[in-house]
């Protein structure tokens, strides 16, 4: 079915469109891509950019992937979402935000604006990101997780130095339920167990065990988690 279009949009390459899509002003679009039913569009935004790499990149560039919207997702204005992610059914992106190549969306997450997700992250569904946080390639975040906003990841002990750090590049991985406070920051490969809970301005620096509330930099264990804001009971 033919999408209901604002004015100044693009449309290249082979794009299926769901039942009642919506596209807004200057939006662009570059297939291959799949748009699922009652999906919204924001102005400006742009989906399926073509992956570019730095000559110093050390992202293997590979073929075009399809980009998937699931039905009901909105996405926001000026927001980019590049070829071969998947946007689970019912997710929301806040305006500005970045996914990068072969990411994944659980079903009705949110990304919040200006978010960055970058290349080969997966995220759970019912997840939330905040404003402003950044996502580390690599990283996986379970199910009804938290990120609240300006949360950092990393992926790379040697900060882009020494051959051996390609073998060891790791994001974090952040069990199902856990949740992130305002302005932490995560170092490469650290896992945070499910129904953690991380005070906010923390630097984590080592794992976190299941159901453990730590903040400090670092962050230290402090006390168990009450179980009545638990999602994930026995």
């Amino acid at each position: 079915m033919k999408p209901l279009t604002g004015n100044n949009v693009i449309v290249e390459g082979r794009v299926l469109f769901g039942n009642n899509v919506v596209i807004r002003n200057n939006a662009v679009i570059c297939g291959p891509a799949r748009i699922g039913d009652n999906v919204v569009i924001g102005d400006g935004a742009v989906l399926g950019k073509r992956v570019q790499l730095g000559c110093g990149s050390t992202v293997k560039k590979s073929d075009e992937k399809t980009l998937v919207i699931k039905n009901g997702a909105k996405v926001g204005c000026h927001t980019v979402i590049f070829s071969g992610a998947v946007i689970g059914a019912d997710v929301l992106v806040g305006d500005f935000a970045l996914i990068r190549e072969n990411s994944k969306v659980g079903d009705r997450a949110l990304i919040g604006c200006r978010v960055v997700v970058e290349n080969d992250v997966t995220i759970g569904k019912n997840t939330k990101i905040q404003t402003g946080a950044y996502i580390t390639a690599f990283s996986k975040l379970g199910e009804s997780v938290f990120i609240a906003p300006f949360v950092v990841t990393t992926n790379d002990n040697f900060m882009g130095r020494t051959e051996k750090r390609h073998k060891l590049k790791k994001g974090p991985v952040i069990k199902n339920g856990a949740r992130i406070g305002a302005g932490s920051i995560l170092l490469p490969g650290v896992e945070i167990g499910e129904e953690a809970f991380i005070g906010s301005g923390s630097l984590v620096t080592k794992n976190i065990k299941k159901g453990v509330l730590a903040y400090g930099s670092p962050a230290v264990p402090v006390r168990a988690v009450p179980e009545d804001e638990k999602i994930f009971k026995k």
